[in-house]
Parts: structure tokens; sequence; C-alpha cells
């Protein structure tokens, strides 16, 4: 049995941090070049596959996909060239009859432009687990908790998205403004409950009220996080590799063990 991998929740941002040398992307780089022993496969659960069913990609070769519009062309020629996993795809299909199998799919900028810090020379498996869009909050973690035993199987799961996320708003104010105080009590929200295990509180966030709803339009960037929280257990030790909120997006990244 391979070394119980950690699990990550990565607050990701736009897609031009794949570019970028800030703060933020040193952190993955910190984040990747900590992991001894090194992850026998990545699988990815990102917020930019939303699907009506739970699919797991099985290509052998999965390519870069640019899906946003609007961004330097200097983003457009990153290629992130990591190979599938196809076995251990289909493994995680087999734990639960809930998810299918696809090889429509590659790795989207959810994966790749935090991949590209976090395992920058793109020598380890990838693959991803797409989000049935149309389930609620428990759907998500509860599948995840069929996942676990993945970690022990030497597989690094990542959750690909953001605790706020609001685009409208932040390409209203810009991408680097200063944060909105209900963004900023948002997080924080997310971060005490995070601490203190209340996972069924961050599985019912509607309840935190209007600083949510502003935080949260849509579920795609939130849900990510459910699949970091499912897969882990009560008693591992939980950590921020990063925390920051500008305009309306939080950056804020998660470890557990």
């Amino acid at each position: 049995m391979e070394p119980r991998m950690p699990a990550l929740f990565i607050g990701h941002g736009d897609p031009t941090h794949a570019l970028r040398d800030n703060a933020f992307t040193r952190s993955l780089s910190t984040l990747g070049a900590s992991l001894n022993p090194r992850p026998k496969a990545v699988l990815v659960v990102s917020a930019h596959w939303l699907t009506k069913g739970t699919w797991v990609n099985l290509a052998g070769h999965p390519e870069t996909i640019y899906d946003f519009g609007g961004f330097p062309d200097e983003l457009y020629k990153v290629i992130y060239p990591a190979p599938g996993a196809p076995e251990l795809a289909r493994k995680t299909a087999s734990l639960d009859p809930r998810i299918g199998t696809t090889d429509q799919w590659g790795l989207d900028h959810g994966a790749w432009t935090v991949l590209k810090h976090l395992i920058p020379k793109a020598d380890i498996p990838v693959f991803q687990l797409s989000i049935d869009y149309h389930q609620p909050m428990s759907y998500h973690f509860d599948l995840a908790r069929k996942l676990q035993g993945l970690r022990s199987e030497g597989v690094l799961i990542v959750g690909s998205g953001n605790l706020v996320h609001n685009l409208r708003l932040a390409f209203s104010r810009g991408l680097d403004a200063a944060p909105y105080d209900w963004a900023v009590d948002f997080d924080l929200w997310c971060k005490e409950k995070l601490e203190s295990r209340d996972f069924d509180s961050l599985i019912d966030w509607e309840k935190a009220g209007d600083m949510a709803s502003k935080s949260i339009p849509t579920v795609d960037h939130y849900v990510p996080l459910l699949y970091t929280l499912g897969v882990a257990d009560s008693t591992e030790s939980l950590s921020f590799p990063y925390e920051e909120v500008v305009s309306s997006l939080s950056m804020r990244c998660v470890k557990i063990g």
C-alpha cells in the first residue's frame, strides 16, 4: 500500500495565475515540493467540468483545455502534458455505481493552471472527476466519502474552485480590487467551520445568509471543497497553505493531512 496522500482544496482564481509569479503561485510551488513521497497520480475535481451525472476521465493523454476567453494570447500557448491514469480512473468508477467513465475530456483550466505550479514537470499522471451540477451538496460530500481509499493508494485528491466566487462583481470592480466586506466575512466563516470540523455547516452553507448568497451565486466553484472534505478523517490535521480575498474572490487553500 502506498503512503497516504494529503487532500487539497485550491482557490484557483483567474486563469492568468498560470503565467504569474506571485505569493499565491509560489505557495503552490512550495506545497508541491513538500509532497513526500510524491503522489502516484492526481485526481482533480474542478469547478470547470460540470455534467449531468458523475464521470471520471479515462483519457491516456488528456489534452490541455482552454475553457475561457478574452485572456492574453500567451495563456493559450501553455500546454500541461501530464499523462492520464486510465487504470486508476477505472478503479475510481468501481467505487460507486453513480460514477461513469468517459474519454471525452482533458484537463480544464481548473486543473492545469494549478498543476503548472504544484507539479511543474507534469510528470505525474492526472485524471479528473466531474461535478454533477444537478445534485445537492450532500450528494457530493457523500460521494467523496467513497473515494477516501484512493489516498492510501498514492492518489493526491485536489478540489479546485473558490470559496467566494462572484465573477460578475469581480469583473465590474476588477480582479485585483480591494475585497468586499461580505466576501471577507464569508471566507472567515468558512475558515472557522473548517477549523472546528463543522463540515455539516459547510454542506448547508445557504444557512449562513446574505454573505453566503453573495459569495456563492452559483455553486460550481464551491462544490470542489466538499470533495476535499469528504475524503478527510476527523482526526487529520487541517491547515491553510494560502489565505487571501481579492475583490469578490477567495483564494483560500486548504490542506488535509
